[in-house]
């Protein structure tokens, strides 16, 4: 033993002697050295013993780390024996969780695995370890190696493959996806295990000895895509000599790869700064500096940064940010332009921390020393003056900016030609819909069948890109290509990307996506539109990666060279414009990632987007044509356990027999019948299915916390109603028997439909034969829902909707007509054409806020601010502006604010609450009125944060500029005065208040008049009515804390039930709050003759048992007057009926007189109490 010790010790010195740190730590004793490494045919697997959270299976080939959501280490596990020469050990990643940072780690060590006490990571040991971790080499615990490669352990994904070999010359070699990344070490001793450590986001991996080089290198390729889409275009070109690249001088934590192209943090989630770098030369004139941001996190505040200084990237000691460098710099930061360090513009231009990735910041100095800056390849203004020539273009990739990349002048946004003639349409025109077919050319993993109608992707689960597709033929203008999409996988991230091109299938060189061509193409993927791979815009109306199976996607040229895109055959607008006049455009559809399968619905024929050439008189009638239909469809929301099938006009059920709740894909009219037939039986099931309507919106669904549930019956979130055997439920509850015959004896071909009457009845049909109302009350806004449960396990929709005529295609009538004729200045009434379009909130909004809809409905979707919308178009004067309140939370406090903005909405930069906007806006919050944050009058209105659901708020400026807040309809008078022309709306979803909706106000000639506008006409009584009243919820109101208060005083009385009326909602609350929310008038007359009196403000009344000997008609004939009493005499009086002697009656103020007492209310014996 001291004979080996010593030997250890020599080898020691020697290797420090020459300067091998390896050796010293993997050297072992001569003994082992004189002898050849053992040799075994064994297969190789893993030993077992290994760490104490590891789980061995399948052989001891695959090992899993036990409690993966719970623990992080404790993760290691080694091979059974020691790596030949040139043996290849690789693994397979079968699992992986989102909860931790790091990842997989991978090496060899000298350790047998028999004597080894296991640690809790393998790079906690310091001896005889070689590790990859992320992306470098660790040896004894220590970085020997910081870019070994250009992946990262920690990016990759399941299914991905990392192996290791060590060479016969001893140099140790690590592959990805079969890829060798080169030599990681010179000197690996001969006898070494393979060792894996399960840590982090890596949970289960299995050893694989089949080596499919193909499948593994597209995954390198995907990989390094997502890294850098600019990486496997440019790696093995060479720079152009004096091409603008980033200099190798970089900050502390940044790194260059991609031949000096692309600039990372590769530690982006554990640091947030020292991420400073610049350009490798000094910019020319007129020289634009443009880099795309290609990776985003969302841990950090504050976002990319870029600017020129005039200081050289060699000799510069880097800052942790640029902003800090306080000589020869300008910089863009957020909205604002700094200068050494020191603001010099505020709100300069487009928010830099509200960029993705994707999009693309530029700089430029021109010739006269002028500084511009771009976002996304548009001029954000001058941003400084006197710029020195010979500045270095520097790029800070700060908080959430993980990496960026220089474009080339291909990738540079470019200005639409303008110059394009119009010309004729190409000779297309004359070819029919039929033969519009998906072209014989496309992507490599793209298959096309049913006659060229249908495409899938091959190998859906290894494989998510490269399955392009374009049309057979050129498209017309005003054609539209429409496809529905079939098949969905839930493997990948992203979806379909739809667009159109002018490029030819034959001149197109397949790319992986379609978003990589930056030549004559526009997509839409996500929401972003894309033209030649770059952003044009973000936010557009409809998001391709929430599509799901059965939703339609269309795209239409208009003749004036617009793209519109239609989802489920409605117009999303216009998405971009300037597509090429007189050239042959081809729609294209990229199978990327969830979307495998998508076939063509035919189209729609052309659009005639044209202005007619003869116009019909008011009094012509059209001649009779066929009214259009399309058939009822199922809504894509379903429950989980449904497929929805051909175009959405069939409904199957997977296996079991719960979670098959399916929607009608839109709100049933009046009098329409939603019609379905059973089309498959289970007949080893019980139970059948049910059928209803329900308010509850499947937009909503995914906002339910656990989404749909198992039954229908269980929908309790929104009003219910359903037939389920022969009972009618509502929200559960059973409101009849016996209503028809039982749903459990329908039969394969047997039809059910629903219909809700104009007398808002509910009425089921069994194979067309109306069973009567089922229920009643039901509102306009519901959705036909169906459970299919039980034996029926298939349903397809049988029934059409009537479309509804252009308003130029129905006959006028004859009241029309007279009206028309009686006043004809209302075809220009602005407010009608301006509330088509004022309704829609704005697609530029807080970060919390979802809109659906169309754009008229606002939900916050998380924490409690940021949910800041506004609208796009400006209040016109005399114009009242409504929202409800849809959803209120208790888990907050405060709610909602209401006011104006005098600044474009396109360019304001949202913060976190309304009450932070420091220019240019008034805001109606609490019972305050605040003009740029400051309180400038308190009392005004109620107190908006206990306004219930179902509260109509309204904004209108009068023509003095002065701004008036409407509560249900009733003016709250002028609460700001001297605004500005243009002003427009905005509304702070803030706490409580979780969801409002735009509502639409028909104004006549008295709406937006103020009160000394109105003629004596419009008063009654002495009561100003208001046109635009909308009662508040009776239930709602009952939620006021001082009520609760008050009937808490009240039990604690022990007052007989007996005296009081046993409904709760009878119960009136008088404060402050509930006094203004219902309206109420200061001051009333009662009695005969009238009086006027002055009602008080807080109190509650509880109404008495009326007297059987009394009448009602007494109480119009009476005075109010008001009794106070002590606690102890409130008993008392009851039992008596009458008042006791002492008390004081009197009249508040207002009141002309003490008048007559009103009859008595308890069961009392007396004829002259006073009201209680």
């Amino acid at each position: 033993d001291s004979t080996e010790l010593s030997a250890v010790v020599s080898n020691a010195i020697l290797s420090a002697y020459h300067g091998s740190l390896l050796s010293v730590s993997l050297g072992s004793p001569p003994a082992a050295i004189e002898h050849s490494p053992p040799t075994c045919n064994d297969a190789l697997l893993f030993h077992e013993k290994c760490g104490t959270l590891i789980k061995l299976s399948n052989g001891n080939k695959t090992a899993e780390r036990r409690r993966p959501l719970d623990e992080f280490n404790n993760g290691v596990v080694m091979t059974n024996r020691p790596l030949r020469d040139c043996e290849m050990f690789e693994i397979r990643i079968d699992n992986w969780v989102d909860k931790w940072s790091g990842s997989i780690e991978i090496g060899v060590t000298t350790h047998n695995p028999n004597s080894l006490e296991y640690p809790a990571t393998m790079t906690n040991l310091r001896s005889g370890t070689i590790m990859m971790s992320g992306c470098g080499i660790l040896t004894n615990g220590k970085g020997t190696r910081r870019e070994y490669c250009e992946f990262s352990l920690d990016e990759l994904q399941e299914g991905d493959h990392i192996g290791l070999t060590r060479k016969s010359s001893g140099a140790l070699h690590f592959y990805i996806n079969g890829m060798d990344q080169g030599v990681a070490s010179c000197q690996t001793p001969p006898v070494v295990y393979g060792v894996v450590d399960l840590y982090g986001m890596a949970v289960k991996v299995t050893i694989v000895h089949n080596h499919n080089h193909a499948d593994r290198l597209r995954r390198n390729n995907a990989i390094l895509r997502a890294r850098s889409p600019d990486t496997g275009r440019h790696s093995s070109s060479t720079p152009e000599p004096g091409q603008l690249l980033f200099h190798s001088n970089c900050g502390q934590k940044a790194s260059i790869i991609n031949g000096g192209r692309t600039a990372l943090r590769p530690h982006a989630t554990d640091d947030f700064n020292h991420g400073v770098v610049l350009s490798n030369r000094p910019l020319q004139n007129n020289e634009v500096f443009q880099v795309r941001i290609d990776k985003m996190v969302d841990k950090w505040a504050g976002s990319i940064e870029i600017g020129v200084t005039t200081h050289n990237p060699a000799y510069l000691q880097l800052p942790s940010t640029m902003t800090n460098l306080r000589s020869g710099t300008w910089m863009m930061t957020g909205n604002g332009v700094m200068h050494n360090g020191t603001t010099i513009l505020d709100e300069y231009g487009h928010n830099l921390d509200r960029l993705k990735a994707g999009d693309t910041v530029g700089v430029v100095r021109r010739e006269d020393g002028t500084l511009n800056f771009f976002v996304n390849g548009i001029a954000q203004g001058v941003a400084a003056w006197n710029v020195p020539p010979n500045v270095f273009a520097v790029v800070d990739l700060y908080g959430q900016a993980a990496q960026a990349t220089i474009m080339d002048e291909s990738g540079r946004c470019t200005l639409p030609d303008e110059g394009l003639a119009l010309t004729p349409g190409t000779p297309c025109a004359l070819l029919s819909l039929s033969d519009l077919r998906f072209h014989h050319l496309h992507g490599a993993n793209a298959l096309i069948t049913n006659g060229g109608r249908t495409v899938l992707r091959k190998n859906s689960r290894s494989e998510f890109n490269d399955a392009i597709v374009m049309s057979s033929r050129p498209l017309r203008d005003g054609e539209m290509f429409e496809i529905v999409i079939q098949k969905m996988v839930d493997r990948w991230s992203g979806s379909i990307e739809a667009g159109v091109t002018a490029i030819r299938p034959e001149d197109l060189e397949f790319p992986n996506t379609m978003t990589d061509i930056d030549y004559d193409t526009w997509m839409l993927s996500g929401t972003a539109i894309m033209q030649d791979g770059n952003t044009l815009r973000n936010n557009y109306g409809c998001d391709l990666d929430s599509l799901g199976a059965g939703s339609r996607i269309g795209m239409m040229k208009t003749i004036r060279g617009d793209l519109h895109y239609f989802i489920n055959g409605e117009d999303q607008g216009v998405a971009c414009t300037g597509l090429p006049m007189g050239r042959d455009i081809y729609a294209v559809i990229d199978l990327y990632g969830q979307c495998v399968q998508v076939s063509l619905t035919g189209g729609s024929g052309l659009v005639d987007n044209s202005l007619s050439a003869s116009h019909v008189t008011d009094k012509s009638l059209p001649s009779q044509s066929p009214v259009p239909s399309v058939s009822h469809r199922f809504h894509t929301v379903c429950g989980k356990n449904v497929s929805v099938l051909c175009d959405g006009t069939r409904a199957e059920r997977g296996a079991g027999c719960s979670h098959g709740i399916v929607f009608s894909s839109r709100e049933l009219l009046t009098n329409e019948t939603f019609e379905i037939r059973v089309e498959k039986i289970e007949p080893h099931w019980s139970g059948s299915c049910n059928i209803g309507v329900t308010s509850l919106s499947p937009h909503e669904v995914s906002l339910l916390g656990g989404g749909l549930p198992e039954r229908a019956l269980e929908l309790r979130s929104k009003v219910t109603w359903l037939v389920c055997g022969s009972e009618v439920t509502r929200n559960g509850q059973r409101l009849r028997e016996n209503y028809c015959n039982s749903l459990e004896r329908v039969r394969v071909g047997s039809r059910l439909g629903v219909r809700r009457d104009s007398d808002d009845t509910l009425h089921i049909l069994m194979n067309g034969e109306d069973m009567g109302p089922a229920a009643c009350g039901i509102p306009k806004a519901v959705y036909a829902v169906l459970d299919i449960h039980g034996c029926i396990t298939a349903l397809s929709t049988v029934s059409s909707s009537l479309l509804e005529e252009p308003d130029a295609t129905k006959p006028p009538s004859i009241t029309s007509e007279s009206e028309e004729e009686e006043d004809p200045a209302d075809h220009g009434d602005p407010h009608t054409v301006i509330q088509a379009h004022s309704l829609q909130f704005l697609a530029n909004h807080g970060k919390n806020i979802l809109l659906s809809h169309g754009n008229r409905t606002a939900t916050r979707v998380s924490s409690y601010n940021q949910g800041i919308v506004v609208l796009p178009q400006p209040l016109p004067r005399l114009f009242l502006f409504q929202i409800r309140i849809d959803q209120l939370s208790p888990h907050w406090t405060s709610s909602l604010s209401i006011g104006v903005i005098a600044v474009s909405p396109e360019r304001l930069n949202f913060p976190a609450t309304a009450a932070a906007l420091k220019r240019s806006s008034w805001i109606f919050q609490r019972s305050a009125v605040l003009c740029n944050g400051v309180k400038i009058r308190e009392g005004y209105g109620p107190n908006l944060d206990l306004c219930p659901e179902g509260t109509c708020l309204g904004l209108l400026l009068d023509s003095s500029g002065g701004l008036h807040l409407y509560v249900n309809g009733l003016d709250q008078g002028v609460g700001a005065q001297d605004l500005p022309e243009v002003c427009y709306v905005l509304v702070d979803l803030y706490g409580q208040c979780e969801q409002v909706r735009a509502q639409g106000a028909e104004l006549d000639a008295h709406e937006g008049q103020l009160p000394g506008e109105r003629e004596k006409a419009d008063m009654v009584d002495g009561v100003k009515e208001s046109l635009c009243w909308v009662p508040p919820d009776p239930v709602a109101l009952l939620s006021c804390e001082y009520l609760a208060l008050c009937t808490r005083f009240k039990d604690l009385l022990l007052l007989p039930d007996g005296y009081f009326l046993e409904d709760s909602k009878l119960c009136v609350c008088h404060c402050d709050s509930c006094h203004k929310l219902r309206g109420d008038e200061t001051y009333r007359k009662r009695g005969d003759p009238p009086r006027e009196y002055a009602e008080p403000i807080g109190w509650c009344s509880f109404p008495l048992r009326l007297s059987p000997r009394s009448s009602c008609a007494q109480y119009k004939k009476w005075h109010i007057a008001y009794q106070g009493s002590s606690a102890g005499t409130i008993r008392r009086t009851l039992d008596r009926g009458d008042l006791l002697p002492g008390g004081s009656i009197s009249a508040p103020v207002g009141a002309r007189g003490v008048g007559k007492m009103s009859p008595s209310r308890g069961p009392g014996r007396g004829q002259n109490a006073p009201q209680a």
